[in-house]
Parts: C-alpha cells; sequence; structure tokens
C-alpha cells in the first residue's frame, strides 16, 4: 500500500520500518534530520510537511504524543485536512483522548475520508518485534481494508466497534497495566523489606497463578535498575489521565487508577517524566 507516516519516536520510527521492510511504500514528515536521512537511505520518500503527505499518500498513520499533536498534525493550515481527499484513510494510532478522535473524524468525514482510532500496547518491545495489539474503533470496512497494515504492526488485532472504542479499550489496558504494575511493586517490596531474593520471588511467582507480561518484563527491569525508557512515565501519566477523565464523564470513581495516577506525578514532580514506568519502583523505595 502507498502509506504515509508521521511519529517516528519511540514506537512509530520501528513501526514505519517494518512497514517499509514488508514492502510497502512509505512516505513520511519528520523534522529529525537524523531519522529522515535513515529513512531516506531505507527508501522512504520525504516530504515537506503533513499536507503534502497527506496529497501523496492513501493510507496516513499518525503516532504522536497527545492530544495536541495529532490535532496540530490533522487539522492546521499545514494538516492532513487540506492534502487528503475523497477514498483516501486516515488511522491515528496515538493515544488520545476520545474527544479529539471524533472532531477529527467529523472534519474528514466532510471530504470523504475514512478514520480509524487504533491506540496500541506493547511498548517498545512490542513495535519492533511487530508484536504490538491493536484495539481499532471505526466503521467494519475501514478496519478491513487496513487489516493487511495492521498485521505488519501487530499479532492481537481486534475491532472493537465504532469510531472511538479503540481508545476506551486502550484505557481499559492502560487502568489493568498500572494496577498489576503496583501489585508487582508492593510483591517485591515486602520480598526485600524481610530479606528475601526479589530476583527469586519473581521466578517462582512467574510459576503460578501471578505470572503476567508486567511480572516478567517490567517486574525484570525493576530488578536490573533499568528505567532505560520503553514506555515513558509523562506518556502514561498522560494515559491515565484519559482514562479518569472518560471515567468523570460517566460519574464512575476509579480509585486503583487515580492512586497510580499520583504515584506517576511524584515521579514527574522529581523530573523522572523521561524515565520507563518501571520506575514506578522508587515511590514505595523512597
Amino acid at each position: 500500500m502507498n502509506i504515509g507516516f508521521v511519529g517516528l519516536g519511540i514506537m512509530g520510527k520501528p513501526m514505519a520500518m517494518n512497514l517499509l521492510k514488508a514492502g510497502h511504500r512509505l512516505n513520511i514528515f519528520t523534522t529529525n534530520e537524523e531519522t529522515l536521512n535513515e529513512f531516506r537511505q531505507k527508501g522512504a520518500v520525504i516530504t515537506i510537511s503533513p499536507k503534502e503527505l497527506g496529497r501523496v499518500s492513501d493510507v496516513v498513520i499518525t503516532m504522536l504524543p497527545d492530544s495536541p499533536q495529532v490535532r496540530e498534525v490533522a487539522l492546521d493550515e499545514e494538516g492532513l485536512f487540506y492534502g487528503l481527499g475523497p477514498a483516501k484513510l486516515f488511522i491515528d494510532m496515538s493515544t488520545i483522548d476520545v474527544a479529539t478522535v471524533l472532531e477529527i473524524h467529523e472534519k474528514f468525514r466532510t471530504l470523504g475520508v475514512e478514520t480509524l482510532d487504533a491506540p496500541v500496547s506493547g511498548g517498545e518491545v512490542g513495535a519492533v518485534s511487530a508484536s504490538l495489539s491493536i484495539m481499532a474503533g471505526g466503521s467494519t470496512e475501514a478496519f478491513a481494508r487496513v487489516l493487511p497494515i495492521f498485521q505488519v504492526l501487530g499479532k492481537k488485532i481486534s475491532h472493537m466497534g465504532a469510531i472511538g472504542a479503540g481508545q476506551i479499550t486502550k484505557s481499559c489496558s492502560q487502568i489493568a497495566t498500572a494496577l498489576a504494575t503496583q501489585g508487582v511493586i508492593e510483591a517485591f517490596t515486602l520480598a526485600k523489606s524481610a530479606g528475601v531474593d526479589v530476583a527469586k520471588v519473581r521466578e517462582a511467582l512467574l510459576g503460578g497463578f501471578a505470572e503476567s507480561r508486567v511480572l516478567s518484563l517490567t517486574g525484570e527491569r525493576m530488578i536490573r535498575r533499568d528505567f532505560k525508557p520503553g514506555f515513558k512515565v509523562e506518556l502514561y501519566r498522560k494515559d491515565l489521565r484519559i482514562a479518569l477523565s472518560a471515567a468523570k464523564e460517566r460519574a464512575l470513581f476509579l480509585p486503583g487508577a487515580e492512586l497510580m495516577s499520583g504515584e506517576m506525578e511524584q515521579l514527574l514532580q522529581a523530573g523522572k517524566g523521561d524515565l520507563d514506568f518501571s520506575a514506578l519502583i522508587q515511590v514505595m523505595e523512597k
């Protein structure tokens, strides 16, 4: 397919590379010269603006940090809105609020452009290994059309329903992962305080009902003190803000998510927002 891509960061870059490796034509827009040159050498087409990217691409993917960046790329004067046209398709794979998803969807619909919200889970490891979990919202027809793209990027691919359903599902994923992380932190804290080898505790738990990807991957990072960002605390804090906002709109109180959001805020206040979310163990240690 003829694919445009904006957002070549920790996760977007390997995702775009996987599309190139799979034989798709890739058009990119980036202001990072090093990234631009790397993709040019791999055969990607360089564009000068999101507007031009939309003009030369049939399908455009964004993978950006937050709602304001997606809105800017989509709707600013040199944005995708002024380059896309009928029969083209826009997929936002960022994690953003549903209100922004719906705003862009309504505006693009006036152009005859289909949209999907398709946030992902799996972090940098999943992006590199093309094993992401993809949660898509949008029409059945649009989902079927881009399924071959999703199959290059991920292993678990789910059509969740109408536009916006993908983002709600991602919020559910982030809440569940955050609380699983808290469980690992508290288990490790108890083990350490009792003088039991934390690494051995992790190995023992991996053989029982407590086994999880969080215990396996994030737990290992905690033990090795490897807080190099795979998924940054500041981005996770943003994701929980979105989840808590969605809960508030529905008059729901989510105490666990509130707790984890507060712990992430402590790391942000300490200037540690660029660390991997496994660094949350430092809050308990402090």
